[in-house]
């Protein structure tokens, strides 16, 4: 087992987890802005 890819793909989850609970917690304009700023850098297609 690779344990920096383990703690790598925990980090990971982490984050996501961290990431999803304050998207929950925006405003509409604050995700429409989110959204064209992730739009503009070529993150959401």
């Amino acid at each position: 087992m690779d344990f920096g890819q383990q703690t790598d793909d925990y980090r990971r989850e982490e984050l996501i987890r961290k990431l999803e609970h304050s998207i929950e917690r925006l405003t509409l304009s604050e995700l429409e802005a989110l959204y064209y700023d992730m739009i503009t850098k070529d993150y959401v297609k």
